[in-house]
């Protein structure tokens, strides 16, 4: 891979990753409409990477407060301390997500990657955002989630193994139907993403470890570099429009580029 492919792929996946738009898809629909590669499920993983780094620096209070608040209870389940109980939500909605992401790996996920499954993706679970937005009550915070919530976050997060979903995107729709203020929801849908990316990020580390392939690991640090700095930029952006707006802009976007990639897989538009 070039530097210059490498370099616009990790830019794509740090705008897009905390936006709900699908940064997976874009990752994927890049090749298909350009003249570069497909780069793979490993380069896809090692930009994630770059991202949850992003969200670890920019959440670093909560996620000292997490380290406290388990220390102090001895890492013993509770939800009685401010800090513990935020990681043991996030572990709760990790969860579904580690367990169906092992199934998938295990049947095989390349059949996913098809813009035809994009475009229906993007388009059907972009009108779900909308209506989330809509319908959802906007007066919980992150502190007022339960376990239970926690849960039913994480099995909506399940389904953004299939590309054109998006992970911060599905996330964010079921705090939203649960009532959760759009800031807190997308809050929430940050910090889920710290154990899910981080266990896929080991595992393709091992595989490139067992490979002992030097371009591909060069490749993959320069990808989390240049996706860390995007992801930054994103996260701040996403945090300042959600002050006072909605996620409608994304809806559109969505409707937009998903009936654009359906259209064009069945041949009524060409691209």
């Amino acid at each position: 891979m070039t530097s210059l492919h490498i370099l616009l792929l990790s830019i794509l996946q740090g705008l897009t990753e905390f936006l709900p738009v699908s940064s997976s898809g874009h990752l994927i629909l890049f090749s298909k409409f350009t003249t570069f590669p497909d780069q793979g499920l490993d380069l896809d993983v090692a930009v994630h990477v770059g991202s949850i780094m992003a969200v670890m620096i920019y959440f670093s209070e909560y996620i000292h407060e997490m380290i406290v608040g388990v220390l102090k209870t001895y890492c013993i389940p509770s939800f009685k301390n401010k800090g513990s109980k935020l990681f043991w939500l996030i572990v709760l909605g990790t969860i579904p997500a580690i367990i169906a992401g092992l199934a998938l790996k295990t049947y095989g996920m390349e059949w996913l990657r098809n813009p035809k499954i994009i475009g229906w993706t993007m388009l059907g679970f972009g009108i779900v955002l909308y209506i989330a937005d809509k319908v959802g009550m906007t007066i919980r915070k992150v502190d007022h989630l339960t376990a239970l919530d926690a849960i039913l976050i994480g099995l909506a997060q399940c389904l953004a193994l299939i590309p054109g979903t998006s992970r911060s995107g599905i996330t964010i729709t079921m705090g939203r139907f649960l009532g959760m203020e759009r800031r807190e929801a997308a809050k929430f849908a940050m910090l889920l993403s710290i154990p899910t990316i981080a266990a896929a990020g080991l595992l393709v580390s091992y595989e490139l470890y067992q490979q002992d392939n030097l371009g591909l690991i060069i490749n993959a640090i320069d990808g989390v570099t240049y996706s860390f700095i995007a992801s930054i930029l994103a996260i701040y952006i996403i945090m300042w429009w959600l002050k006072k707006s909605t996620f409608l802009p994304f809806v559109i976007y969505r409707l937009f580029l998903g009936s654009f990639l359906i259209l064009n897989s069945y041949g009524y538009i060409k691209f």
